[in-house]
């Protein structure tokens, strides 16, 4: 192959590269601490693309200790295709609002391994869709 081939072989790459984060309906379970007590978030939101940004609001119900409580949340993120995707979000549960960082890294098609790290909340998870 020539220089040529093989610049034009890694632009379809890179142009058909899947992206990391897609739009739509997606679910998340994590588990960390929030709102002062060790739990599991159980959520789902819908992600609406920009380009390569993402704004995603969605909610769900936070499990601690045996009581149940709601949250809600928005995020906005950054995706690099075939890679991570990097962002920040609100959580809004009772009286509590906490922002926080969110990472998150493809493992398969439309799985990913994800964390959230705030004041005061911090979470490991995982998402599926979106």
């Amino acid at each position: 192959m020539n220089r040529l081939s093989y610049l034009l072989a890694a632009a379809a790459a890179i142009a058909l590269a899947p992206a990391a984060h897609a739009e739509g309906i997606g679910a998340e379970i994590n588990y960390g601490r929030a709102d002062g007590h060790w739990g599991t978030e159980i959520g789902a939101g819908y992600a609406m693309n920009l380009g390569g940004f993402s704004l995603t609001p969605g909610g769900g119900v936070y499990l601690r200790d045996g009581d149940t409580k709601l949250y809600g949340r928005v995020e906005a993120t950054f995706s690099l295709p075939a890679s991570a995707t990097i962002g920040a979000g609100v959580r809004f549960s009772g009286e509590n609002t906490r922002p926080y960082a969110t990472i998150a890294m493809p493992l398969i098609p439309k799985l990913r391994a994800k964390a959230n790290v705030g004041p005061k909340y911090y979470t490991l998870g995982l998402t599926l869709g979106y």
